[in-house]
């Protein structure tokens, strides 16, 4: 133990038991009740601006546009069974774009129950994302009272570092994104794992239930997210650091948490495979490759270590200091960095000096040490060090690590702080819970809905080329909405300058080729809009969207050459491609024989119009174009009878 710095802390040797040492009265701040209620109570306080928030981001992934989530309890047995993104993509080889594939049935299984109750109004997702978090910091409360059992500083520890973990501004991801529910229950469920471990532990006639309850809680856990999976590592810490447990007991306490895990990877691999590798090829799901001019390669090893480095660098310091704050770190908001930069100096410095303090504080059972593991560890499993997560960080990634931080600053306050400074250390913690619970309330204001959050996080991903593109596609859809023509071309001049800048960043980025041909087809510069939907069909000849949008753009191409331009040449031209992309389309038909009526060939208008109709026996413009065909073909008896029809299928579908 480190009794200098806990002096007051005693523990049996060999003993599964904690002794009590003798307390001072308890003032109000250290009644569990009251401390519980108020921690409970803020975490409303600072997230109940979200509540009247849309779905955002990743929500239509999991919750809105999942097909089993919107099934409700019905889609329970299929969200068990799939891949967590098989609901969206609808295919297996979509559904694992993401490296490594996303296996987190009780998060989702919790979306489907929400949207059977309460449908599609995000009011319910938002207000059980705050309910869950506040337990989370309750929870998280009563655990650490129950590690530093014995100890005369618990409720000063427990409270303070609930307290700044329940305001700690880079929390805002998972609480105010709907989506980040996976996050909030990972932690929920591990903790409430960790106090029935610790009761069976402490209280030896509840073992055997405790440890079973513990067990099956950390297993639910593990389908919340698979990042759980670490405190296979934590526990045995725990008890080595704050209960001096042998190693048949460590061992005995861990195997409840042990097994639980190889259930759960023997099940997850089961149903969505063993590969953890991400496509190679694509640099939204795999940031460590670099464009040569024709091809993109696998950045290097040095590079590749470098970067990530820098990145944990970054974690630390938006865990300090979380000013600027966006959802998005995508290539190449994160640069790709090298050993001659300083900043990967700085970080390795800062890391290597924990992992240095671990050590030492490892052999002597300082808890300072285990809250420093807690961060180090939990963290490890999206730090792309040991397999790839898809993407650079995210400030969600920091949700559980954030633990061991908040515990290691309030250990470390109190251990300085000392008779003397106490008062201005309290004064200094206030001062930064203050500031971080004000910075959370106006943090939460950007996940408002998506144009509000890319918007306001693209002053800060300014190089995220999945920003960019996000917004120019968002700029695309809040145009249409727009009846000013001038703030229309405005905001589609806007979206076309982001979406190029997203393809300066990534040369072969599929979507947004695809979403600036849209913008280019709705300021109606058809010639751009074809151009970019070709490349789009370069980069995947198959494409179906856009093979759609440009049989769409021939179309409105032919008819302004027709209506603008009287150019029969190019009008029929443009009709032909289009057809000759989609061939089955009714509309395409129907196109091909006005094409072909422009060309004189009425016989083969006839042709076209037949076939809408075979299509379609009651398209009132089919027969009346058939009206018109036999007409110029000398025909009047069938042109009456045709013209006839039209107007009798007109008139039922209400048209003139």
């Amino acid at each position: 133990m480190a009794k200098k710095a806990y002096a007051n802390t005693q523990f049996t040797k060999g003993n599964s038991n904690v002794k009590e040492v003798a307390e001072t009265p308890l003032k109000w701040w250290q009644n569990r009740r009251i401390t519980g209620f108020l921690l409970f109570a803020l975490a409303f306080l600072l997230y109940g601006n979200t509540l009247h928030h849309d779905y955002t981001l990743d929500d239509p992934l999991v919750i809105t546009e999942n097909m089993y989530t919107t099934q409700g309890i019905a889609g329970i047995k299929d969200i068990w069974t799939h891949d967590s993104f098989f609901g969206y993509f609808k295919t297996e080889s979509k559904a694992q774009l993401v490296a490594g594939g996303r296996y987190r049935p009780f998060s989702h299984t919790l979306f489907a129950i929400g949207w059977q109750f309460f449908g599609k109004n995000p009011l319910w997702g938002h207000f059980f994302n705050i309910f869950w978090y506040a337990l989370t910091s309750l929870v998280l409360y009563q655990v650490l009272l129950s590690i530093f059992k014995g100890n005369r500083k618990k409720y000063a520890i427990a409270a303070l570092t609930a307290l700044l973990f329940t305001v700690h501004p880079l929390h805002s991801e998972a609480v105010a994104n709907i989506k980040g529910l996976d996050e909030i229950m990972t932690l929920l469920l591990s903790l409430s794992a960790v106090w029935f471990s610790l009761r069976a532990f402490d209280e030896p006639s509840q073992s055997v239930k405790s440890n079973m309850i513990a067990a099956v809680v950390f297993f639910f856990a593990l389908t919340a997210k698979e990042n759980a999976i670490m405190f296979v590592f934590l526990v045995p810490l725990l008890f080595y650091f704050f209960r001096e447990a042998k190693t048949s007991q460590i061992f005995h306490q861990s195997i409840f948490f042990i097994m639980p895990a190889i259930l759960f990877v023997l099940i997850r691999g089961a149903i969505i495979g063993w590969k953890f590798q991400t496509t190679q090829g694509e640099l939204m799901n795999n940031p460590f490759i670099v464009w040569d001019g024709s091809k993109y390669l696998l950045l290097g090893f040095a590079e590749k270590l470098a970067t990530v480095i820098f990145t944990l660098g970054k974690y630390l310091t938006l865990l300090f200091a979380p000013l600027q704050l966006t959802h998005d770190y995508y290539p190449r908001q994160i640069a790709i960095m090298g050993f001659g930069d300083w900043q990967v100096w700085l970080s390795l410095l800062a890391y290597t000096a924990l992992g240095v303090l671990s050590f030492k504080f490892l052999k002597t059972r300082n808890p300072l040490g285990f809250a420093i593991l807690f961060y180090g560890i939990t963290l490890a499993i999206v730090s792309n060090l040991f397999f790839p997560i898809g993407t650079n960080m995210g400030e969600r990634f920091v949700f559980m690590p954030s633990v061991g931080f908040c515990l290691a600053l309030v250990l470390l306050g109190l251990q300085l702080s000392g008779e003397k400074f106490r008062t201005p250390a309290l004064g200094l913690f206030v001062v930064v819970c203050c500031l971080f619970s004000y910075k959370t309330i106006s943090r939460n204001n950007a996940w408002k809905d998506n144009f509000t959050l890319f918007k306001t996080d693209i002053n800060v991903s300014q190089n995220s080329a999945k920003l960019r593109n996000a917004l120019g596609g968002e700029l695309i859809a809040q145009a249409q909405k727009t009846k000013d023509a001038a703030t229309q071309a405005a905001m589609f001049d806007e979206a076309i300058g982001h979406l190029e800048k997203a393809i300066e960043i990534h040369p072969k980025y599929q979507n947004a080729y695809l979403l600036l041909g849209n913008a280019y087809n709705y300021k109606r510069n058809f010639e751009k809009a074809i151009e970019h939907y070709n490349k789009c069909l370069e980069i995947e000849p198959g494409y179906e969207d856009a093979l759609h949008n440009l049989a769409i753009t021939y179309r409105y191409y032919g008819i302004y050459f027709l209506q603008q331009k009287q150019d029969i040449a190019n009008a029929v031209r443009c009709l032909e491609e289009m057809y000759r992309l989609q061939p089955n389309d009714i509309e395409s038909i129907r196109m091909m024989g006005k094409a072909a009526g422009l060309k004189g060939d009425h016989q083969k208008a006839l042709e076209y119009f037949n076939a809408v109709v075979t299509k379609n026996p009651k398209d009132a413009e089919a027969y009346n174009d058939l009206s018109i065909a036999y007409g110029l073909l000398k025909n009047p008896e069938k042109a009456a009878e045709m013209k006839q029809k039209a107007v009798q299928f007109g008139q039922k579908s209400g048209t003139k």
